[in-house]
């Protein structure tokens, strides 16, 4: 106790006793991680076959939106049923002003901006709304996009949607080696801002008002600023996402964003464990990993009407064993613990 005074008294920092000790100790700098996780990404793509670079580049496309919608979702408790609708919107927006200015940084970015103005607007009704009315309201949001794209058919050419010229990847580099380098450049820059996000003020302010906004605002934390701008940060998050499955596809349209897809990003969400960005990353593998395994499991069958609904029913069975056996999702089991458990 003297020690933890004299160090108040001379003004250095003091350790949070009330911290886990392990969690003082195993916390490793988001950059390290990051940096592993670009290593691997760079590693694996020149190890695996072009359809399997093509696989690990929507991973990371994925992983931006499920790690926007972790945070919306498992640390300030809004919940999304619009986020595929926010996805359609920077993919349009990055083929319209891909297709005029043939400048793909740039198009990134204006794509990022209208999906963050998209859900700014969305989060001021958000913040408003509770429960089943803030569902209701996203669920909203996801009809209507496509429905837009329909109605103005000279700009987003109704169902059969927009190709997106692209330059040719630079030098000799294979093209979906150089999708999956820059869907895990934008996956792992999203991650690393979303961490320091949530490690700073900001993130205990999201936690304070998913828990009691009540005490929340007792506290001085302004509700209704924190909400709408969670939906802010997880709109841009969906926004880039959106932007780097059209440039993946090099087209977009909107069958490739149903109501389902939203369905399936707060699917993946839970099984991988909410307000966990690691979780996040279960998710992004579980929204590749399941749709090609009922693909498979249908084309096996032999019946067309099958695969446009074995998805659903695979996610839900994944979600019932999941909720059951880690009901805080995947994040949450310790593989050390069950190895030691059964040895």
């Amino acid at each position: 106790m003297t020690d933890i005074k004299q160090k108040q008294k001379s003004g250095a920092p003091v350790p949070d006793l009330a911290a886990p000790v392990s969690a003082r100790r195993r916390r490793i700098p988001a950059i390290l991680v990051i940096v592993a996780g670009a290593a691997l990404v760079l590693a694996l793509t020149y190890m695996l076959p072009p359809f399997r670079n093509y696989q690990l580049a929507t991973v990371g496309a994925y992983l931006c939106v499920t790690a926007g919608l972790t945070v919306l979702t498992g640390l300030n408790g809004q919940l999304s049923l619009g986020h595929g609708a926010l996805m359609a919107t920077g993919a349009y927006t990055l083929a319209l002003a891909q297709n005029k200015w043939l400048n793909l940084p740039f198009s990134f970015l204006l794509a990022i901006v209208v999906t963050t103005a998209v859900g700014a607007v969305i989060g001021l009704a958000a913040a408003r709304l509770r429960g089943p009315y803030l569902a209701g309201l996203t669920l909203a949001v996801a009809i209507v996009v496509p429905s837009v794209t329909s109605t103005f058919d000279e700009t987003f050419n109704s169902d059969q949607g927009l190709s997106v010229v692209l330059d040719p990847p630079p030098g000799t580099i294979p093209m979906e080696r150089w999708q999956a380098w820059l869907c895990w450049a934008g996956a792992l820059v999203t991650v690393l801002a979303l961490v320091l996000l949530v490690r700073g003020r900001f993130g205990r302010d999201m936690r304070a008002v998913r828990d009691d906004e009540t005490a929340a605002k007792l506290a001085g934390i302004n509700v209704a600023r924190t909400q709408v701008l969670a939906f802010v940060v997880s709109a841009a998050c969906a926004g880039l996402a959106g932007a780097l499955f059209a440039f993946l596809a090099q087209s977009v349209s909107p069958g490739a964003f149903p109501l389902t897809l939203s369905l399936f990003l707060v699917m993946a969400i839970v099984i991988g464990g909410l307000g966990s960005l690691f979780g996040a990353l279960w998710g992004a593998l579980l929204l590749v990993i399941l749709p090609t395994l009922s693909q498979s499991l249908a084309e096996e069958a032999g019946s067309h009407r099958l695969e446009g609904n074995l998805a659903l029913v695979v996610f839900g069975v994944v979600l019932v064993v999941v909720m059951l056996a880690a009901p805080g999702g995947l994040a949450s089991i310790r593989f050390t613990r069950l190895f030691r458990r059964n040895r």
